[in-house]
């Protein structure tokens, strides 16, 4: 795991830098980060895979977790906590900032065989809308014999037998309530 490099590196030990940082406790120290990662590093790596699904992302939560616990080693208190608990909480913290970066960049894959939307599709779901809109605007009557006649396919003939109507009032209807929509349908700026 690339975090026993980081651990190496960060506490000072290649740099010979001070092991305590500045006024923290023993435990924020370099051994005592070391002993952290050897204790709860595996602990933590768990944690971070049932968190993130993914094992790269979890090691660099890890990763991130140990490196974040060196840089604020001087505030870790012993009095509020045990090192344990305080390095869980930075791994909750690093977990989220992961998991929002992960959700920003995450893309949504076109399936084969599925086009993008072509302005004809966009546009036919437009008209669709504004017909739609236009028919519920229509008098009860006449959306009934529209329905039929143009979306059901069915005659004339057939429409007045299925709403017990003289076929002159479906065609009469019909007229009606084609003369309506074509004034719906340009009001809302359809120009066909």
């Amino acid at each position: 795991m690339r975090t026993t490099k980081l651990i190496g590196d960060a506490t000072g030990r290649a740099a010979g830098g001070d092991s305590r940082g500045r006024g923290g406790s023993d435990a924020a120290d370099a051994a005592g980060l070391r002993d952290a990662f050897v204790t709860h590093g595996g602990e933590m790596l768990g944690f971070a895979r049932r968190s993130l699904y993914q094992s790269a992302s979890a090691e660099d939560a890890v990763q991130e977790t140990f490196a974040r616990a060196w840089r604020s080693r001087a505030r870790f208190d012993p009095t509020l906590g045990s090192l344990r608990t305080w390095l869980f909480t930075i791994e909750r913290r690093v977990i989220l900032d992961i998991a929002a970066q992960q959700a920003r960049s995450r893309t949504v894959p076109v399936e084969p065989g599925e086009e993008p939307a072509s302005e004809d599709r966009l546009e036919a779901a437009m008209l669709g809308w504004q017909m739609e809109s236009a028919l519920e605007q229509l008098d009860p009557e006449h959306r009934m014999v529209i329905t039929e006649l143009y979306f059901n396919g069915r005659t004339g003939r057939e429409v007045a037998e299925l709403f017990a109507l003289p076929e002159g009032t479906v065609r009469s209807r019909a007229f009606y309530a084609l003369r309506m929509l074509r004034l719906l349908l340009e009001e809302a700026g359809w120009n066909r």
